[in-house]
């Protein structure tokens, strides 16, 4: 991950390397209010969702729990306190504290701000409807064979699911980003339900194949269904366990959404320009009417 971090400055190594503090009200993410991710300045990895992020009035960033995972915790050098450090390259993060009776989970991750890069949320297409996102090998065909159904407002290729952020196609096709091609889509629900779309996605990809699709594989052809809310999850559930009731083996992942990246220009509507057809996509009817 670090390959993609730019090199720290000596402020940053007097804290993530030495251990040193920032003063308190300095800096600049304690403040901090808007929706996003907090990743290691030293590696990129992802630490903390803003949604845990809260007013301690101490001064420092505070997080009432980690994503899952990506904090370790050390007994600190002072032989009282308890450190926390990125898991996956050891960087200085700060200190943990419980039973301050500040939140519901009684837990107080105290962070020093230099220790952090913030990774805002992509601006919400979906003002204007309901998103749905899927996965299901090459990008270029699942856009293609998607983007007429009726009352789409607006469909994009991208990367979602993995621990990169801003990947690149390259990037992305070194297998170590984590990302699965995938397209976004913004629809009417007044003009077509996500029941709908999700079974056309079923039907222009082979949902049975694991990690690829036709002669394209690799992890990031993966089928996989983003969902953005429960009744999504629900309803790609229930349509997956149809399926093995036909006899489908199917091996779609059903995982909430994270944050969508979206592609390079030259992948957008790239059949349309190219005015050929998709090599790995067609629609095979698994549904009745």
């Amino acid at each position: 991950m670090g390959h993609f971090m730019k090199p720290l400055n000596e402020s940053e190594k007097n804290v993530i390397l030495h251990k040193e503090t920032e003063a308190p009200f300095s800096g600049k993410y304690f403040a901090n209010r808007a929706p996003g991710r907090y990743l290691c300045r030293q590696c990129g990895a992802p630490l903390y969702e803003s949604s845990a992020k809260f007013d301690a009035g101490c001064g420092w960033p505070s997080f009432e729990a980690e994503i899952p995972g990506a904090v370790k915790r050390l007994p600190d050098a002072d032989g009282v306190r308890t450190e926390i450090v990125c898991a996956h390259c050891g960087g200085h993060l700060g200190h943990v504290f419980e039973g301050e009776q500040l939140t519901p989970k009684n837990t107080r991750h105290c962070v020093n701000s230099i220790s952090l890069v913030f990774q805002p949320a992509p601006e919400d297409p979906a003002s204007a409807g309901e998103t749905a996102i899927f996965a299901g090998g090459c990008f270029w065909g699942v856009e293609h064979l998607m983007k007429n159904f009726p009352g789409i407002l607006k469909i994009e290729p991208g990367y979602i699911g993995g621990q990169v952020p801003h990947p690149t196609y390259e990037q992305v096709c070194t297998h170590t980003t984590g990302h699965a091609e995938a397209v976004r889509i913004v629809f009417d629900p007044a003009q077509v339900d996500y029941e709908t779309l999700l079974k056309g996605f079923m039907e222009i990809h082979d949902p049975t194949q694991a990690d690829g699709q036709g002669p394209d594989i690799g992890p990031q052809y993966r089928s996989e269904i983003f969902y953005t809310n429960q009744k999504q999850r629900q309803t790609a559930l229930r349509v997956i366990e149809l399926l093995k009731r036909k006899g489908y083996p199917v091996v779609t992942r059903v995982t909430p959404a994270t944050v969508f990246w979206p592609a390079e220009d030259y992948h957008h509507r790239y059949y349309e320009r190219a005015g050929t057809q998709p090599y790995c996509h067609r629609r095979v009817k698994r549904f009745e009417d």
